[in-house]
């Protein structure tokens, strides 16, 4: 089967032929991978940023961690799932042992893995993944649009790591998929919302198609004057979705005093911090990653609830073997989510 692999810790990615599974091993679940998205973290691995040396040990390996399909075959022991029902992959794996696990805390996880970065993931025509990895679907949700829900439960995370509340301000930074999503999810919970890009014409105008109205190119001006312009006033809170050090700096600048910064990127580059302009606006700088059981089943039921919505979050579809255009355009500002379709027939 043809699969998308990260061979050799250096650049590069390479379209292989690879056996596909036969069997799955017992406590797991074969799928047949409907549609899979290019996430920025597989640009980074396909890269080999400084701050992804950790996949090293564990290469190679098949990427793609956001992605769904219908199960073909369980292993001995698996309950709860039958050939033919649809489920999305949930990526992440804990130990279950840790002192994080022990006490409830899976985010917390010492030795935490995920499928697509440390185990074989779903840019392939079939993927082997934990049932416990795999969530059910309803079967009425396009499993392409299923398949968005890992990054918009990371979305979730991150407005609940904000504390944001009802009638707040924020300013989210970055329009891409994870910005995108965490200023619908802000919106919906009744937020005010401004979605802030650089040189970002075409997903500025995505999100405004999609019930953004408050939307704001930094080619204009600086975040500062955005913000007042748009929201009024100076917003409580600021999440950061850009991977860029000065968004946070930005950031740091524009929130009000007392407000929260939420930095969600990951970041290629250090950060010098003025910490007396935390300090003195007592200010709040939290990070956030990954994503939650409780996020991912409120992506889930977001996703079928309004799938028409999220859909819009689908710039591109593209077959498997087209991976290396479909990576070129998600690095670009012109596309938003690149979906990438193992079985070759994109719908």
């Amino acid at each position: 089967m043809l699969a998308l692999r990260k061979i050799i810790p250096a650049a590069g990615i390479q379209l292989t032929d690879e056996p596909a599974p036969a069997t799955p091993a017992p406590g797991h679940v074969l799928i047949a991978v409907h549609a899979a998205g290019i996430c920025g973290s597989d640009l980074h691995a396909e890269g080999w940023d400084a701050s992804y040396g950790f996949m090293a040990p564990c290469l190679p390996l098949t990427l793609g961690h956001e992605f769904a399909g219908h199960v073909t075959a369980v292993g001995a022991g698996v309950t709860g799932l039958g050939v033919g029902d649809p489920v999305v992959c949930a990526p992440t794996l804990t130990c279950g042992t840790c002192a994080a696990c022990r006490a409830g805390d899976p985010q917390g996880c010492t030795a935490r893995r995920i499928i697509g970065l440390h185990l074989d993931g779903g840019f392939a025509p079939v993927a082997s993944i934990p049932a416990a990895n795999a969530h059910a679907l309803p079967r009425d949700l396009a499993l392409d649009v299923a398949a968005l829900a890992e990054p918009l439960a990371v979305a979730i995370t991150a407005v609940d790591v904000s504390g944001l509340r009802p009638g707040d301000r924020v300013a989210v930074l970055g329009p891409g998929p994870i910005g995108l999503g965490i200023a619908l999810v802000a919106q919906a919970r009744g937020a005010h919302v401004l979605l802030v890009g650089l040189d970002d014409g075409p997903r500025l105008d995505r999100a405004r198609a999609m019930g953004i109205a408050a939307c704001a190119d930094l080619r204009d001006g600086p975040l500062q004057d955005a913000a007042v312009r748009h929201l009024g006033r100076a917003p409580d809170a600021v999440i950061e979705a850009t991977g860029h050090p000065q968004s946070v700096t930005d950031a740091l600048q524009t929130v009000r005093s007392g407000g929260v910064v939420t930095v969600a990127g990951i970041h290629h580059d250090s950060l010098s911090l003025d910490l007396n302009l935390l300090v003195r606006g007592k200010k709040q700088l939290r990070g956030t990653h990954d994503s939650t059981p409780a996020t991912f089943a409120e992506a889930i039921a977001r996703l079928a609830a309004d799938p028409g919505l999220y859909a819009g979050m689908i710039s591109h579809r593209l077959p498997l073997s087209q991976a290396r255009q479909g990576f070129d355009l998600a690095r670009s500002r012109a596309a938003q989510k690149v979906m990438l379709f193992p079985q070759e027939t994109p719908e």
